[in-house]
């Protein structure tokens, strides 16, 4: 049962981060969303900042699995760099809700530090991963233009699903991602 209780409020609380983003995290609001009282929420997550972090670690977490399973399902790096932007896609048609790092990330000054930390760790991942990747798709470049190029992409698509969200229209990301592919940024 407890861990049931922790895996609800994890999932309420990701929702709602993705959403509102992390000042928009009251324990108050996700107490009364789950059914349970606030004391109940610090028995499992003494902080909002542990929380915080616990989400950012199981979001790099499961986005670490997927990837992993896009290398196995496949040996092409267009087919896990199509699949890298679709995870961004998905969060933009789950009630146009963004990436929960990248929307924290936009609040970084305002973040606990295990917060920060975890905020980066996911990043970090996310740059190495199209780093190892683009090794495999442009072997050509060099690792410092590959960690350039990893970083490059991140962001771009980053920035797409925001500007999408923004405007409430998936279309906006479909166009851009094509856009990068036009312009090389992504192979």
């Amino acid at each position: 049962m407890q861990m049931d209780t922790r895996e609800t409020i994890m999932a309420v609380a990701r929702k709602t981060v993705q959403t509102r983003g992390y000042s928009g995290l009251s324990f108050r609001e996700l107490a009364k969303e789950v059914g349970i009282k606030s004391a109940s929420i610090h028995y499992h997550f003494p902080t909002k900042g542990d929380l915080g972090a616990a989400l950012a670690r199981r979001y790099t977490e499961d986005g670490v699995a997927y990837l992993q399973s896009l290398q196995a399902e496949s040996d092409d790096p267009a087919h896990w760099l199509e699949g890298y932007a679709q995870i961004f896609r998905r969060a933009l048609l789950d009630d146009n809700r963004m990436c929960l790092c990248g929307i924290m990330a936009a609040e970084y000054d305002d973040l606990p530090v295990e917060v920060r930390n975890e905020v980066q760790g996911f990043s970090d991942v996310n740059v190495r991963w199209l780093a190892a990747a683009l090794a495999v798709a442009r072997p050509q470049l060099d690792e410092a233009q590959r960690q350039l190029q990893a970083q490059a992409i991140y962001a771009a698509i980053e920035g797409a699903q925001l500007i999408a969200r923004g405007r409430g229209d998936i279309g906006v990301f479909d166009q851009t991602i094509e856009a990068y592919r036009s312009a090389g940024l992504l192979p």
